[in-house]
């Protein structure tokens, strides 16, 4: 008679098995193609509570286990002022899932609060410099965070609507204000209906962003409220009913992008215009299908 397996052991095993071709293979195929990982890492996997980042602290620890590169982890929760109630509910799930966790507390909800005006915005990178800090301090020299595929693909659709800038997220960055250190995004190629589709399938309940802009927001009758990111969710939701395909288009539109057909782009903080390369340019796209006797619709269309 076969023994029964604890919440942990069946979590895991989910990973990469039950999910395997859709949480653990994007999973590895991130890590590898973006080159996340290296031997001899030290790195801080930050852990909000959320969905996103307990899954990434699990494929993260079944990768350290099964690699044969080895490198260290360390399981950073920093509570920025969670409701007590909230606090152990991340303990709780990190001692579930066994996932021994450093926390450390600061007053970002308190500061972020009182901000009228992209209040996200500014809660986003106080926690990335509050994360930094503490990884450097406990010797990484890598953060990782559980931004997926959807959030690539919702990112640069609220770029594009509402900041007027064609703007990606990339797989990896140095910092530029915490030398020797890099952020991570080992979940790059994971898509959200998966990440819950595990929680799901565990009977897992994880916490939300749970600042208080957030829960008034998900009191709202509509569960959109003012945030633009929810609205590209609902648009998504409806396109993909027509085209299924719509967020690989996107995605792969990230990594194919066509400098030579725009008027202006920004590299490095610089900012350029088409006319400094104009009379050098080669034959163009528009020029080569003139020539072969199409047009530039069709070819869009094949």
């Amino acid at each position: 008679m076969s023994r029964e397996l604890s919440p942990r052991e069946t979590a895991e095993r989910s990973l990469i098995k039950t999910y395997r071709k859709t949480l653990w293979n994007p999973f590895i195929a991130a890590v590898k193609r973006y080159e996340l990982v290296r031997p001899g890492d030290r790195i801080a996997v930050c852990i909000s509570g959320g969905k996103d980042s307990m899954v990434l602290a699990k494929l993260m620890q079944e990768l350290q286990k099964h690699t044969d590169q080895p490198f260290e982890l360390v399981y950073l929760v920093m509570d920025p002022g969670y409701r007590p109630d909230n606090r152990a509910l991340i303990e709780a799930n990190a001692e579930l899932l066994g996932i021994p966790v450093t926390v450390f507390e600061s007053d970002i909800f308190d500061v972020t609060v009182q901000v009228e005006k992209n209040p996200c915005y500014l809660c986003a990178r106080m926690r990335r410099g509050w994360l930094y800090a503490r990884a450097q301090e406990l010797g990484c020299n890598k953060i990782a965070l559980g931004h997926h595929f959807s959030d690539v693909i919702e990112t640069t659709l609220l770029g594009l609507f509402y900041g007027a800038q064609l703007q990606g997220m990339m797989p990896k960055l140095r910092s530029k204000n915490f030398p020797g250190m890099e952020l991570i995004r080992p979940l790059y190629c994971v898509h959200e209906d998966a990440i819950i589709a595990w929680k799901n399938y565990n009977r897992l309940r994880f916490l939300q962003c749970a600042c208080r802009f957030t829960e008034s927001r998900d009191a709202s009758g509509d569960g959109i409220g003012e945030s633009k990111r929810q609205e590209v969710k609902l648009l998504l939701r409806q396109l993909k009913k027509t085209n299924p395909n719509i967020e690989k288009s996107i995605f792969r539109a990230l990594h194919g992008v066509q400098l030579d057909t725009f008027p202006g782009f920004k590299y490095r903080g610089g900012a350029h215009s088409f006319l400094e390369f104009y009379g050098s340019l080669p034959e163009t796209a528009e020029d080569q299908m003139v020539s072969n006797g199409g047009s530039v619709g069709e070819d869009a269309e094949s």
